[in-house]
């Protein structure tokens, strides 16, 4: 594998705002570059080794969702293509070109919203204690994998180590009101109903997915990334077997090496093995071709 790897960008002459897991954001005034790197983490966790072209899935597939839901909401992209960025970032298009985003500023909102189609993940740990995914009552009996009657909305907020914590939607009323929640709630619904439909014509089942919104003056707009293998549960259509884990579009061959080599989930981070950097690009790569239709501009 010859593809170079991306774990960090340094643009002289741009301001650095942040650095994510996996992302590097650059503030360019009244707009934001937002850069895809390679890096990759699990259970927390920024991992020491990247995957090649990670970050150009991450960017080009969100790319591909913000084209089809303009009609449902507005949304930050205003391009991926280098030549239409500002002047400013001529130097450094070399490496832009392809992982990055091109936004609005907008003001996140501190809930993240969450649509569950299928039990799994935190959403399964949270009904086998309660009966209940962050509130929302379900049926008895259901299993691991198990399709949901109808998709739910599962708010989440962000502790300040970064965690990911499930909320109810009356304790995300209590940051954002009822009627801006109410809100969220029917615009996360339609946006993962439209990626779910799409997806399933191309032969994968979206289990659940994860939105972020922020507000630009009175206007409600979809931010971050959309429908990526990094914020969804991507699952083979053709390889659905309820009752158990599914084999995934996603990071699971990482998860799975560090649980096979039993990593305490602690530093030191430890770095992948050729083969699971390899395979983990193509589940990437995947993804992006099924859904898509087209190959990935490397």
């Amino acid at each position: 594998m010859n593809t170079p790897v991306v774990l960090e960008t340094q643009l002289p002459g741009l301001t650095l705002q942040r650095r994510g897991k996996v992302r590097d954001v650059y503030d360019l005034g009244d707009t934001l570059l937002i850069v895809a790197t390679d890096r990759i983490s699990a259970f927390d966790y920024v991992l020491g080794s990247g995957i090649p072209d990670k970050g150009k899935v991450l960017t080009q597939l969100s790319a591909f969702w913000f084209e089809r839901i303009a009609s449902l909401t507005p949304h930050h992209l205003l391009s991926i293509d280098v030549n239409d960025f500002p002047a400013v970032t001529k130097p450094h298009h070399d490496i832009l070109r392809g992982r990055t985003m091109w936004v609005r500023k907008t003001d996140p909102l501190p809930v993240e919203c969450v649509a569950r189609g299928y039990l799994s993940g935190s959403g399964l740990k949270d009904y086998l204690k309660t009966g209940a995914v962050c509130g929302v009552a379900l049926p008895p009996g259901l299993h691991d994998s198990d399709m949901l009657p109808e998709p739910i909305f599962t708010p989440a907020t962000k502790a300040e180590t970064g965690h990911d914590e499930n909320i109810s939607e009356v304790e995300a009323a209590n940051v954002l009101g009822a009627g801006r929640v109410a809100q969220l709630k029917a615009l996360t619904l339609e946006i993962y109903r439209l990626g779910v439909a799409h997806a399933a014509k191309c032969g994968i089942l979206i289990a659940d997915t994860k939105f972020e919104f922020g507000v630009d003056g009175d206007e409600l707009v979809l931010i971050d990334e959309v429908l990526t293998p990094d914020s969804s549960r991507f699952w083979p259509k053709n390889l659905y077997s309820p009752g158990r884990a599914q084999l995934s579009f996603d990071k699971q061959f990482v998860r799975d090496y560090l649980e096979r080599i039993g990593w305490n989930k602690q530093p030191p981070v430890p770095s992948l093995p050729d083969d699971v950097v390899s395979r983990t690009r193509e589940k990437y790569m995947e993804a992006y071709r099924v859904l898509t239709g087209r190959d990935l501009e490397v």
